[in-house]
Order: C-alpha cells, then sequence, then structure tokens
C-alpha cells in the first residue's frame, strides 16, 4: 500500500514538472542551452540544470571534444597573442634584449577572397644604449584588389663598412680588416599602395621618407670624413613614385608555387623636402615550383640602383637576413647591387622543416663596372617551425656563412622570400 502511495506522488510530480517544463518560453530554452555552450567555449566546467533534451547533451559532449586542442594547436594559440623574447650578447653593443611579434588575420569575415594580411614588431635595446623599434605591415583587402604595405623603423646604433665599394678588405690572417664604425640616428617610414589592373598585375605608388641626425663617426681617419662622403652630416630623405607587382603566388607568406615580381621608382626631388637629389630603382623577381609532396624550390634574382647625389646611407646594400644572409648589411655598399639565391624547402615531421640555399651577389658603381669575377658567395640552412596552420606561416632560424668565417643567425617570420 505505501509503495502504491509512492507510486502515485512521483507519478504526480512528475506531470507537474512537465506542465511546468510546457509552460516555459522558447527564450527560456535558448537562454539555458546558450548558457551551457558559451561556458565550454570558454573552457570552464560548467554544471547545470538547464533542460536539455538527451540529443541536445549529446552534441554539448561533441562540442567539448572539438575544443580539446592538441599541443600544436595549443603552441598556435600562444603565438597569436605572446611576443618572443629575445637575448643575445656582444662585447661591442653588450646584453641585448628584446620582443618580437606577428600576426596574420582577415580584415574582414565577409571578404573571403582576400589573402590574408599581417603585421609584424620587434623592439630591441641594448645595456650599451642601443635601441631599434620596427613596425612593418602588409594589409589586404577589397578581394585581394588592393595592398598596402607599410613600414616604420628607430634606431639609433652603430653600422660597420668596409669602405663604399664592393672589396672586402682582409689581413695577413685572412680576417676581415679596414671596417669602420659610424653611429646615427634615424627615424623612416615608408608606404606602396597597390591596386589590381589585371589578372595577377598590381600598379600604384610609393613614398618613403627618413630622416638622419647626430651622425658621428670615428674621427678624422674615416673614410667617410677623408672623401667627404655625402650625407656624412645627415639629413632628410623625401621620395616619392611608382610601384607595380605580379604575383601569382598560392600564398604570400609561404609559397609553394607561382611567380612573384615587385618593382618601384622613387625620386627624391628638392621640392619635397630631400636634402639630396637622387632617384631609386629596385626590382625584385621569385619564381617557385614544387617537385613533389611539399618540397619546394625557390628562386629569386634583385637588383637596385642609385644616382647622382645619393647619400652612404642610402646606397644599395648587400647582405642582411633575407638576402646573401651571413653577410653584415651595409658593410659592402653601391649604386648597384645585384644578387640571387636559390632555396630547398622540405618537410621534415608534423610543424617542423627543414631548408638550405647559396647565393651570390656583388656591388658595383654602375651596371657597365658589373664583371663575373667580383661576386661573393653565401650559403646556409635553417629549421621552420609552423606558428599559423590556418595561413601556413613559419617561424624561421637561419644559419648563413660565406668565405673566410663570415656567419650570421637569423630568427624571423615568414620565409625569407
Amino acid at each position: 500500500m505505501r509503495a502504491f502511495k509512492l507510486a502515485c506522488l512521483m507519478l504526480a510530480l512528475s506531470v507537474l514538472s512537465g506542465q511546468r517544463i510546457k509552460s516555459q518560453s522558447n527564450n527560456d530554452l535558448a537562454f539555458a542551452s546558450t548558457k551551457i555552450t558559451d561556458s565550454f567555449q570558454k573552457g570552464q566546467t560548467a554544471v547545470s540544470t538547464s533542460i536539455l533534451s538527451p540529443a541536445d547533451t549529446l552534441a554539448v559532449k561533441d562540442t567539448a571534444k572539438v575544443v580539446k586542442k592538441t599541443r600544436n594547436q595549443k603552441m598556435e594559440h600562444l603565438f597569436k597573442y605572446i611576443p618572443i623574447p629575445m637575448y643575445s650578447y656582444s662585447s661591442e653593443g653588450g646584453n641585448l634584449v628584446g620582443l618580437a611579434k606577428f600576426n596574420a588575420f582577415q580584415l574582414s569575415k565577409k571578404d573571403t577572397i582576400s589573402k590574408p594580411s599581417i603585421v609584424s614588431g620587434v623592439a630591441s635595446i641594448t645595456s650599451k644604449g642601443r635601441i631599434n623599434a620596427s613596425l612593418a605591415t602588409q594589409l589586404v583587402f577589397n578581394k585581394d584588389r588592393t595592398i598596402i604595405m607599410g613600414y616604420f623603423n628607430y634606431k639609433k646604433q652603430p653600422e660597420y663598412l668596409t669602405k663604399i665599394g664592393n672589396t672586402i678588405y682582409r689581413n695577413k690572417e685572412g680576417k676581415v680588416d679596414s671596417i669602420e664604425e659610424i653611429t646615427y640616428e634615424r627615424l623612416k617610414f615608408g608606404a606602396t599602395g597597390l591596386f589590381l589592373a589585371a589578372k595577377h598585375l598590381y600598379a600604384g605608388a610609393a613614398f618613403e621618407y627618413a630622416s638622419y641626425f647626430d651622425i658621428v663617426d670615428t674621427g678624422a681617419n674615416n673614410f667617410l670624413t677623408r672623401y667627404d662622403a655625402q650625407g656624412l652630416k645627415g639629413g632628410t630623405d623625401v621620395g616619392a613614385g611608382f610601384a607595380g607587382a605580379f604575383d601569382s603566388r598560392d600564398n604570400r607568406y609561404t609559397p609553394s608555387k607561382g611567380g612573384f615580381v615587385l618593382s618601384t621608382l622613387i625620386f627624391y626631388p628638392q621640392f619635397l623636402g630631400s636634402s639630396y637629389q637622387f632617384t631609386k630603382f629596385m626590382l625584385d623577381a621569385r619564381k617557385y615550383y614544387r617537385p613533389w609532396y611539399k618540397h619546394v624550390i625557390a628562386l629569386q634574382a634583385t637588383t637596385n640602383y642609385s644616382n647622382r647625389d645619393v647619400p652612404f646611407y642610402n646606397l644599395s646594400l648587400l647582405g642582411g637576413d633575407n638576402k646573401m644572409r651571413g653577410y653584415y648589411q651595409g658593410a659592402l655598399r653601391d649604386k648597384v647591387l645585384v644578387d640571387a639565391q636559390v632555396e630547398y624547402r622540405m618537410p621534415v615531421y608534423k610543424i617542423f622543416g627543414l631548408t638550405a640555399w647559396a647565393g651570390a651577389g656583388r656591388t658595383a658603381p654602375d651596371y657597365n663596372s658589373l664583371s663575373l669575377n667580383g661576386f661573393h658567395w653565401s650559403f646556409g640552412g635553417g629549421f621552420r617551425v609552423r606558428v599559423d596552420t590556418k595561413n601556413n606561416i613559419n617561424m624561421r632560424v637561419d644559419f648563413g656563412f660565406g668565405p673566410h668565417g663570415i656567419a650570421g643567425t637569423y630568427i624571423n617570420f615568414s620565409e625569407a622570400f
């Protein structure tokens, strides 16, 4: 009898409960479901008495499984928000500390055609007062029809030169000799706007501003002083001109096929406020092949030319972290630069890869003075770590070398070219 009464009581409670459930609005049900979903999306452990059907409960469990990230995905997530710390030491600069950051993103979620935009920055300071801060962007929008590339840089640190020209001076032991130091402060920024004119073909304009001040050389014996080099007293460069590009790459930052050509012609006239009147021309041509599964062969050839009263700090510079890696950028400089390189890129395991390259380049006062026996050689290798799977972007660490102990180490984002 007691069991029958208990059963009737439970039945009555279930009926009342069912009536209460039916009386709830759809909005209440939606709100209850949203609370659970939001909690899982935020990675929180949620316990709730929300009203859900068995199918809804299963969907929530499936969502929790999707949100669970692998170790690689967690690392990529960290790269999106946390800058990479830097540290190094040299007897000339002392202890260097800094931060570097790189992000790829879409300017508009509605624009599914435009390739990703990027922003990258680096800032460093040394215990001896050297400062370098840079910010670079490439904004892509309007269904990939408009590209705006810009950069900003401030630096207060010395540069090292082996005179102006293509000769590396060495002592009897074969070590690099006649290296001269000059220190200055520089504020520089520029922008290039490209607009789609035909399939893969862009045309636009370029602008550049730079101010060089507080230039200090090593004294009267410095070759810049002896030869009264243009720009030794500093000055302001203001230039404007034309830009054009051809771009059929499948990925602008880690390409595996297609081609790319970029050219700019910038004039620095007095009426724009330029302290020196000269012209600069740049041509950069690249080609990419994918011989087999995710392996890439990349080719690049570039040339820079400047004329008239170009200051020494605006000459064409050999070396750096993208071309002729291993050579200190600007140690060799002149009005003309030509260089080329080939690089092999291969995947190794999951997010890791390896590269190897070889290159050659030289400077000259004009194109008529170029000769094959004056080229310098560069070679090296590096490894890659993918930091953005969605946009296929790597962080790279490269080790570049040249004859007689020339060497350099570089850490950067996206491929060198």
